[in-house]
């Protein structure tokens, strides 16, 4: 992911998540690279337990997707797709 399609992405993603039963607690893999791993899925096709260690651990990317999807981050990322 470029520099400028991260800047264009970077508030609609959470910077904090909620474990159930616990108060806010900071994210431990950043945004970026979980997104990157995301996509470096969705690009080759492979199952999220190949992912490379580089884009964090299968597990933390995956755990970020779910969590995203639950709060309806994709249709603000398509939305903004498709107004660029």
């Amino acid at each position: 992911m470029t520099d400028n399609e991260w800047d264009r992405i970077r508030d609609i993603l959470l910077l904090e998540h909620l474990k159930s039963g616990q108060r806010r607690c900071p994210v431990k893999h950043g945004n970026r690279k979980v997104m990157n791993g995301i996509l470096w899925i969705a690009e080759n096709g492979v199952p999220r337990r190949e992912l490379p260690e580089r884009y964090r651990p299968w597990q933390a990317v995956y755990a970020r997707f779910r969590l995203w999807k639950r709060r309806e981050i994709r249709g603000g990322l398509q939305r903004l797709a498709t107004n660029s």
